[in-house]
């Protein structure tokens, strides 16, 4: 059996490279992770790919908030999946709803077709929308590569047999990436249950750096990353 993925998610230049030197298979990068991640900055981007030997999934999402967005914000968002592919992005990630919280297909489609190829991954958008099945094949016809979910529970240990029909009724056709809250002392549990070949997580410690009152500084923590690689290598996964 070929052993789980790890996926990173990284919100910082430092969280990259400590995925980078602790095992991680794949990062998705971002910025402002507090806020469920935002566009990288392109400098970001480019730092990262000078010495990355993983594939660096960049998020696109121009603001905090929900999923349902102005003519204008998307067609930022546009602009900036083109720059960051042009930039040695491996793949983009975004999640577009309506306002009534299915996926709105024409923007996601559009999406897909600006990637010509390279993977695409719809984020935990998906867990905002009525039907994660009915998001699944909707995303799954799209040609979308992989959607992350929590199974709609908001952490993926207690949305493990959601995930598990997930992958059952996904037939190939899309992956299933698992995300929310998952770490070493859950995450054996949750790929033996829901059948998973990947998992997402972010490592990452809060710490008083000083800054904006109120406003955390998130320094790597990469035994999370080892801790999940050592769980799941004990359990033969």
């Amino acid at each position: 059996m070929a052993k789980v993925l790890l996926e990173v998610c990284c919100g910082s230049v430092d969280e990259a490279l400590a995925a980078h030197e602790n095992g991680a298979d794949r990062i998705e990068l971002c910025c402002a992770l507090a806020v469920g991640g935002l566009t990288p900055a392109l400098g970001m981007l480019e730092e990262v790919k000078s010495w990355a030997t993983y594939p660096v999934m960049a998020m696109t999402r121009s603001r905090e908030g929900g999923f349902h967005y102005t003519a204008a914000e998307f067609d930022t968002m546009v602009r900036d999946a083109k720059i960051l592919l042009n930039h040695g992005a491996d793949g983009i990630v975004f999640g577009f709803l309506h306002q009534d919280g299915t996926v709105d297909v024409e923007r996601t489609a559009r999406m897909v077709d600006i990637a010509g190829g390279a993977p695409t991954m719809f984020h935990r958008a998906c867990d905002a929308t009525p039907d994660l099945f009915a998001t699944m094949e909707t995303l799954a016809e799209l040609g979308v590569t992989r959607m992350l979910t929590s199974g709609g529970a908001g952490q993926a240990a207690l949305g493990a047999s959601v995930l598990a029909e997930l992958v059952r009724r996904a037939e190939g056709r899309i992956e299933v990436l698992p995300g929310g809250a998952i770490e070493p002392d859950n995450v054996v549990g949750l790929v033996q249950t829901s059948g998973v070949t990947q998992v997402h997580f972010a490592a990452r410690d809060n710490a008083d750096q000083g800054g904006y009152a109120g406003v955390a500084e998130a320094v790597p923590a990469p035994a999370v990353i080892t801790g999940i690689r050592q769980a799941l290598a004990d359990a033969g996964l």
